[in-house]
């Protein structure tokens, strides 16, 4: 058994020596992805495109626009002179943002009142919208602060002290809470779970495409070997992709590893077989390259978008929170992350490694069921 499997491993990884655009294929394409959603994969929000409409043209309202320059996330694009400029622009998406100062801004803060201001916000981009509001809130109420603090300073020794609340937030793990460290381990197991899948399928696929899948099955080779030889040498390339992935997030982008690599390997390890499980399932439904890539598209953005990379599974309905239980991906990236971030071990995080582990002891167990079935049929 070992000769033949030994034998169909050295034709698998001769094959790849041989197709010099097959290794491209490989590196290239996912360090460039890579590089792209390491940069492009973020929450914070910078340069907002922002319309002011100043009604009151006081230095309260113009030391508030200061503010709201001066914080880098927005910039003034254009001073309108009514709403209706206001509206204009939005509608034309030159803003995304419109601050609008009402008459008698500083008046009503110089005697003790409360100012109103009013922001409009193009909702069809909600998330940048909502993190535009967040900054909002913060430069609102430091600016409020700073106004209380210079009308109260003249009258200080005639107020007695108030009693308050200094909250001090501190953030573990993370302590910049630098989106690049959250997104990174996110964007590895994705993009190995793409590929993987992907190099999986279409190999199989081929193989029945050309006719040699039915020259391999009349020899003395067995269908388990069979499996095993088109199978381990993209388990062992997803290894690599993985090192390779995470090599790039710790040198480039300065994303900590402080994790142990052996709960990291078995991690992967497993993640993998459940990702070549699935790449083989999928296989056994194909009979053509294009019917493997429309099954691999239907299968695997579900699985990318349910897996917490960016949308936290806990917002989700009750109904797709039970589907991301068979993702394999959900528990990946927690490994991953805890292991980068974290540094906790085997005993924490021994509920998603066996997970992993009974996902891809069922993915590969009717995967091969359903690939015997295929070569009878």
């Amino acid at each position: 058994m070992f000769d033949r499997l030994r034998v169909m491993l050295m034709k698998e990884f001769l094959q790849i020596r041989r197709d010099r655009t097959a290794i491209m294929r490989m590196i290239v394409p996912l360090v460039i992805q890579m590089l792209v959603f390491g940069y492009a994969a973020t929450f914070t929000v910078h340069h907002v495109a922002t319309v002011v409409l100043d009604l009151d043209q006081s230095q309260a309202s113009r030391s508030l626009i200061s503010h709201f320059v001066a914080s880098g996330r927005f910039d003034v694009v254009d001073t309108a002179r009514d709403t209706a400029q206001v509206k204009s622009d939005i509608d034309h998406d030159v803003a995304v943002i419109a601050i609008v100062i009402h008459a008698g801004f500083q008046r009503d803060l110089s005697n003790g009142k409360s100012a109103p201001l009013q922001i409009v916000v193009d909702g069809t981009n909600s998330n940048t919208a909502l993190i535009a509001l967040g900054y909002m809130s913060q430069i609102v109420s430091q600016f409020a602060a700073d106004e209380v603090a210079k009308f109260a300073r003249p009258y200080a020794s005639l107020v007695p002290p108030q009693i308050g609340v200094n909250l001090q937030a501190v953030p573990w793990f993370n302590p910049g809470l630098n989106d690049t460290w959250f997104f990174i381990p996110g964007v590895i197991g994705s993009l190995t779970l793409m590929q993987v899948v992907s190099l999986t399928a279409f190999a199989i696929v081929r193989e029945r495409e050309v006719g040699t899948l039915e020259q391999i099955m009349v020899s003395p080779i067995r269908p388990v070997e069979f499996i095993l030889g088109k199978t381990l040498p993209f388990f062992l390339i997803g290894l690599g992709d993985i090192a390779l992935v995470s090599a790039i997030g710790v040198l480039w982008f300065r994303v900590p590893f402080i994790g142990d690599p052996l709960v990291m390997l078995v991690g992967s390890a497993l993640f993998l077989l459940a990702a070549v499980g699935m790449g083989l399932l999928l296989s056994t439904f194909s009979r053509t390259q294009q019917q493997a890539f429309a099954l691999n598209f239907f299968f695997v953005n579900p699985f990318f978008i349910l897996s917490g990379f960016a949308f936290p599974i806990a917002a989700m309905p009750q109904l797709l929170q039970w589907f991301t239980l068979i993702n394999p991906l959900r528990y990946f990236l927690v490994v991953i992350r805890a292991v980068f971030l974290k540094g906790v071990g085997f005993t924490v995080l021994f509920g998603d490694l066996a997970a992993m582990g009974l996902l891809a002891t069922i993915m590969l167990a009717v995967s091969v069921w359903r690939f015997r079935s295929s070569l009878d049929a």
